[in-house]
């Protein structure tokens, strides 16, 4: 299968200034822009980068370019002026965002910042010569542009209004210096990308491509954006290894086909069988672990991988606590919330239900013996039937003890 139907096949190509199969009949050079007002990616930039890997892949000179001078305007969104950005700020997020995108996709990648050349324009020239090739006309026209100055109380100022003729003005600027002719991103960048497509038809007489990959949605509809208050971050620091994983391995059935195709290299026919079985047998949540397993890989590599999934298994799994290596055990009491208990109160035995409360798994002594006769409690895998029960040192298994309530809410109880 030639990339262009491979890119179809998985829904990749929701626009295209011409079709893919034209775009696609040659190596091209090609790059994607990244706005650094954070100084990191989230799982919907993922998408569109997991995109450029494939790109890469396949032969074409990938160029990933870092808007740190686009990122101290911001594009316009739908409600409301962006806060512009402190240079210093935009400074620092591009280093870290360079680091980020070089470990994904791999060495292969050039990266360039546009504040090596915007930062240097002449408001004049850049007028003259770049400005005369767009009209106001068409530029009201484009529909967040447009959806702004037509509802009421909004407005939006010159800064933000002239972004798309900076996005323009990158692609022709890397088309000279470099010979990029093809430019990839989400969706909602549609109508900027074009800028530069017609920038370079325009003012350079030359031929210039561009497609958009689609907007990756949660289970609600929402973007996987740090706008919207759902981000999943791909730094460690800010989503750890283990919440990550986590994120992927507990989504809903629906849209797991399309995550797949999207976020993993799976083969496609592969991504079809495992559908089915998952279909077959969803409570074995196979599909889920699959995409949680690979995504996880790619993001944060194959031991920080590992260390998550032997997290999970003894949190929400068969495996225990004793038995995990020491990394995974250090995930785990990072993770999970905990509670200290004192070697002096499990002597003559320390209530459960006093943990189960201390804990927040019970909001009170009352409601955590209902929980415990409903057997809804288990200590270190087994159910807890006496509302009464004590823990004892023995319970401590080289001094850390797990209660679960249910599948998904645990306690890990740490002698002191």
């Amino acid at each position: 299968m030639n990339l262009a139907q491979e890119l179809k096949n998985r829904g990749l190509v929701e626009q295209s200034s011409a079709p893919i199969e034209t775009i696609l009949s040659q190596p091209r050079t090609v790059y994607l822009g990244v706005d650094p007002t954070a100084d990191s990616m989230q799982a919907g930039n993922l998408a569109v980068i997991l995109l450029m890997k494939r790109l890469s892949r396949a032969g074409n000179k990938v160029i990933l370019l870092v808007g740190g001078g686009t990122g101290m305007i911001g594009d316009p969104r739908e409600s409301g002026e962006r806060q512009l950005s402190d240079a210093k700020v935009v400074a620092k997020n591009a280093k870290a965002l360079r680091a980020q995108m070089q470990q994904i996709i791999g060495t292969k990648v050039m990266l360039v910042n546009n504040a090596d050349w915007l930062l240097k324009v002449k408001l004049v020239d850049f007028l003259r010569d770049i400005g005369k090739h767009f009209t106001v006309n068409e530029l009201v026209k484009r529909d967040i542009i447009r959806r702004r100055l037509e509802t009421q109380d909004e407005s939006i100022s010159y800064t933000e209004f002239a972004y798309s003729l900076l996005q323009g003005y990158d692609f022709m600027v890397l088309n000279q210096k470099y010979g990029v002719d093809l430019q990839v991103g989400g969706s909602d960048q549609w109508t900027n990308i074009l800028s530069g497509v017609e920038l370079i038809r325009r003012k350079l007489g030359k031929e210039a491509f561009a497609f958009t990959g689609p907007i990756i949605t949660d289970s609600t509809g929402k973007k996987f954006g740090k706008s919207e208050g759902n981000a999943v971050w791909l730094d460690p620091k800010k989503t750890s290894p283990f919440k990550f994983y986590q994120f992927w391995l507990t989504l809903p059935d629906e849209g797991l086909d399309r995550y797949l195709k999207v976020y993993t290299f799976l083969p496609l026919e592969e991504i079809e069988q495992l559908m089915e079985r998952h279909r077959a047998n969803p409570g074995v949540r196979e599909a889920q672990e699959t995409l949680a397993r690979l995504v996880t890989e790619i993001v944060h590599g194959p031991a920080a991988t590992a260390q998550a999934v032997a997290a999970t298994e003894a949190l929400f799994g068969g495996t225990p606590f004793s038995k995990l290596p020491r990394e995974a055990r250090a995930v785990v009491l990072a993770e999970a919330p905990s509670v200290s208990v004192n070697a002096s109160q499990v002597e003559h035995g320390f209530l459960l239900t006093e943990a189960l409360v201390q804990g927040g798994i019970a909001s009170s002594k009352s409601e955590a013996r209902r929980l415990i006769e409903a057997r809804g409690i288990s200590l270190s895998g087994f159910p807890i039937q006496d509302p009464d029960q004590k823990l004892y040192r023995g319970d401590f298994a080289d001094g850390h003890a797990l209660v679960r309530r249910g599948k998904q809410s645990v306690l890990i109880l740490v002698l002191k």
